[in-house]
């Protein structure tokens, strides 16, 4: 099944003024969660995992600090996109912050906690791809960014951040990849 992503939102983004370096690691965070939500077998809006994931950095047409999620969120809505997709712009940001979190990083103070399967499988594959596309080259493929999953985020302050965040972040990658195992036995021939 494959889930392609639209020309139009491609349109939008460059429309927008989301620079081509960060339209590309868009498209590859897309790729990446409609290829995660695949595996995982579970019944998800792929049109919203794929939209949710090119459209997460909207807010990087204005600014590429802590804020670009909120004022992606605010573009989005002028643009007349979705709540849905809204929510994991504004949330995408450390994997959903706490109240608490928001306060410390002079955000709007809410709850941006990650509510649906689709949001946290977006956010995995944003990490992911932070991960494969590292300048450094710190993984050799793909999977190895997830099989290292843990490893990097915990050895690595530019992945894990800080405690709160590295936790959420490896809380999302025990849930997906339990999802892809179950899905592959299921898929076993008994």
């Amino acid at each position: 099944m494959t889930h392609h992503l639209r020309d139009s939102d491609l349109a939008m983004l460059r429309e927008a003024g989301v620079s081509e370096p960060d339209i590309a690691h868009c498209v590859k965070v897309a790729e990446k969660a409609l290829e995660i939500a695949e595996r995982t077998g579970a019944p998800l809006d792929f049109e919203l995992v794929g939209r949710g994931a090119l459209f997460h950095d909207l807010g990087k047409a204005r600014t590429h600090d802590i804020e670009h999620g909120k004022i992606g969120a605010e573009l989005g809505a002028r643009l007349g996109l979705p709540k849905p997709l809204l929510d994991i712009m504004e949330k995408h940001v450390r994997g959903g912050l706490t109240p608490e979190e928001a306060v410390e990083l002079g955000l709007p103070v809410k709850d941006y906690t990650l509510r649906t399967l689709e949001e946290r499988i977006v956010i995995y594959a944003d990490r992911l791809v932070d991960i494969i596309t590292d300048p450094n080259r710190i993984v050799s493929n793909e999977l190895e960014a997830e099989e290292r999953f843990e490893e990097i985020l915990t050895t690595d302050v530019r992945y894990g951040k800080n405690a709160l965040t590295l936790e959420r972040y490896l809380g999302y990658h025990l849930e997906v990849q339990a999802l892809i195992r179950d899905a592959s036995n299921d898929r076993k021939p008994s």
